[in-house]
């Protein structure tokens, strides 16, 4: 999946969020609803972080230059990663900090019926980005479960949105619930407690993500089916008779590095070794596309040269 899948996916939960957080916030001004303020904060996030990823993704198309030689691919780790911490800073404390002051300075709402109404299409618009985004990631998740696909992905964006957009419909949940307790008990307090839950939930996502794109971040290496596949290419090349070892590591979500040592025939003269290791690049990028820079470092076979 390239950038364009992502780009799709993240546009969807801008124009859905920046009208759900209107929304919320004219429901928050009419109901006084804490539930409804913690979700109108949430959505702004969201709204913000989305641009985040779209300026993360720009920045990544930059031509490399001398002082970032392997490019900008990285960026759109960097980005994700700030939207983890906006999501903890601005979505989860503030919420925490909201639910705690609904609870312990209980009041009453105005028009509760106007935040049910609000919550409903916000759940049906955050539907629709959720949809988009299951949409664009399955090509990249394969048989395996979604969880293994976010804990496996090298794209950043697809996750995050995934995240934030089950998030949100979870959230919405929770906030209906509490407005919904609020009506039928005349308690505010269960209020309140939607606001926590939304805090709660904000804060496990934002914790996940910030542990998988700090991850990111530091550098990870090709998946377990792309090492296989690399590996078996340079080992069915033409006059390498092992792999002795393999490093890779991806530069940005489409850049994959791959430096290997490969041993060769002692006999092996210099024409033969130059068209071996052209072999094993265009076998290597065949059998997995995401490799952009490789470097092949031969060797001599020492168990034949001893022979």
């Amino acid at each position: 999946m390239s950038a364009e899948g992502s780009a799709r996916a993240i546009l969807a939960a801008l124009i859905a969020n920046a009208g759900i957080a209107v929304a919320k916030f004219v429901g928050f001004l009419i109901t006084g609803s804490s539930s409804m303020l913690a979700e109108s904060v949430h959505s702004v996030a969201d709204t913000s972080n989305q641009g985040l990823l779209l300026l993360g993704q720009r920045q990544s198309r930059r031509a490399a230059d001398p002082l970032h030689q392997f490019g900008y691919g990285r960026s759109r780790y960097f980005y994700s990663f700030v939207v983890a911490l906006v999501l903890f800073t601005l979505g989860s404390v503030f919420a925490l900090y909201e639910g705690y002051h609904k609870i312990s300075h209980p009041s009453e709402l105005t028009s509760p019926i106007v935040a049910i109404v609000i919550l409903a299409v916000a759940i049906l618009l955050e539907g629709y980005s959720f949809r988009t985004a299951v949409k664009e990631s399955r090509p990249l998740k394969g048989s395996g479960s979604w969880w293994r696909f976010i804990r496996n992905s090298r794209n950043p964006e697809l996750p995050v949105v995934l995240l934030e957009d089950s998030g949100a419909l979870v959230g919405l949940v929770f906030a209906l619930t509490g407005v919904g307790l609020t009506m039928l008990t005349s308690d505010p307090v269960w209020d309140g407690v939607g606001t926590i839950g939304i805090g709660v939930l904000l804060g496990v996502i934002a914790v996940v993500l910030m542990i998988e794109m700090h991850s990111l971040l530091i550098g990870e290496g090709a998946t377990r089916e792309e090492d296989r596949a690399i590996r078996a290419a340079l080992e069915q090349t033409d006059n390498i008779d092992r792999l002795i070892h393999l490093r890779t590591q991806y530069l940005g979500p489409e850049e994959l590095l791959v430096g290997a040592k490969i041993a060769l025939a002692p006999s092996t003269d210099l024409a033969t070794v130059a068209a071996t290791i052209n072999a094993a690049e265009a076998a290597i990028r065949a059998a997995v596309p995401a490799v952009q820079v490789i470097y092949l470092e031969p060797d001599l076979d020492r168990a034949l040269a001893g022979s």
